[in-house]
This record gives C-alpha cells, sequence and structure tokens, in this order.
C-alpha cells in the first residue's frame, strides 16, 4: 500500500497529514511527545488531503465542529472501541477517561482508556483532546498540553455558535 502525505499550517504548528489516498491513517504533531514526521517511503501529495485540509481549516476558523472524513486509524480491537467512544464527546465539551471507561462496558479500565486515548493515530478529528482528568485537570496529550488547552479553548470559544 502506498502511503501519501501532506502537511497543514494550523494555529498549532504544520499538521502531518498520511494516509492511502483514500482513507485518512494519520494526523501528526509537529511537538509534543507524540510528534510524527513522514517517513521517507511516503509520497508528498497535497491533493491527496484536499478535503482532510478544508476541513481542519474550517475547523480552526471555528466554522466546523463535526468532521466528515474517511478515516482508519489501526489499532487494536479495545483501542478502536476507545477512538470511536470519543467521537460521541460534543464540540466544545470534555469528560473523563472513567467515563469513557464505563461507556464502553470497562468501568475499571480507566488507565488502559488513558493508554489507549494516548495512542489515537487521528487526534482533533478523532478528539482525544476532550478528554481530561476526574479532577478536571489537564492531563497528558500527544501534541503537548499547551496544544490541547489551545485546541479546547478554540472550541469553548466556538461553541456558543453551536456549528455543524
Amino acid at each position: 500500500m502506498t502511503i501519501h502525505y501532506s502537511y497543514l499550517a494550523s494555529p498549532i504548528g504544520d499538521l502531518l497529514l498520511a494516509g492511502d489516498g483514500e482513507y485518512l491513517h494519520l494526523v501528526g504533531f509537529p511537538t509534543g511527545k507524540n510528534r510524527t514526521r513522514h517517513q521517507d517511503e511516503w509520497l508528498h501529495n497535497d491533493a491527496v488531503f484536499s478535503e482532510e485540509r478544508r476541513q481542519l481549516s474550517a475547523y480552526f476558523n471555528g466554522e466546523l465542529s463535526e468532521f466528515k472524513l474517511r478515516l482508519a486509524p489501526q489499532g487494536t480491537e479495545f483501542q478502536k472501541q476507545v477512538w470511536n467512544a470519543l467521537l460521541t464527546i460534543p464540540y466544545g465539551q470534555t469528560c473523563s477517561y472513567g467515563h469513557i471507561a464505563q461507556q464502553i462496558g470497562r468501568p475499571k479500565a480507566s488507565r488502559a482508556v488513558g493508554a489507549a486515548n494516548g495512542q489515537n493515530p487521528i487526534p482533533i478529528i478523532i478528539p482525544c483532546h476532550r478528554v481530561i482528568g476526574s479532577t478536571g485537570k489537564l492531563t497528558g496529550f500527544g501534541g503537548g498540553l499547551p496544544t490541547k488547552e489551545k485546541l479546547l479553548g478554540l472550541e469553548q470559544r466556538f461553541s456558543q455558535f453551536q456549528l455543524r
């Protein structure tokens, strides 16, 4: 399978987009513990990601609150279950790891949910930034806590408009 990639300038830095031309597989951050760059064998191709670029730009401009993209995150069944639960967190809102664990029927799996959340290969679109600690405190984030804070702030600022 050929993987294509592109970079999108955003308010949180240049985001890496990677996929097979039909599905998005990866959004990589420019900073933080999950900092990601393209691999040498991937093909640079901005055109493949025109819809992803359009929707992400609209999101950062406060004009889009719900992504409609073809996604193919790679992970275990448990991780995919967690990532699907993340998609139910409304724009501009947050929930705890414990809440997600309850939602997927594994109430004692908060730590495992946190680990799966941290392995999310398509952040922002699969909104792992909306998960916070049970005390309401911001906790670890692959793009770094300042990035998480910016994303949450952006959503809170624009959520009053209830965009779609």
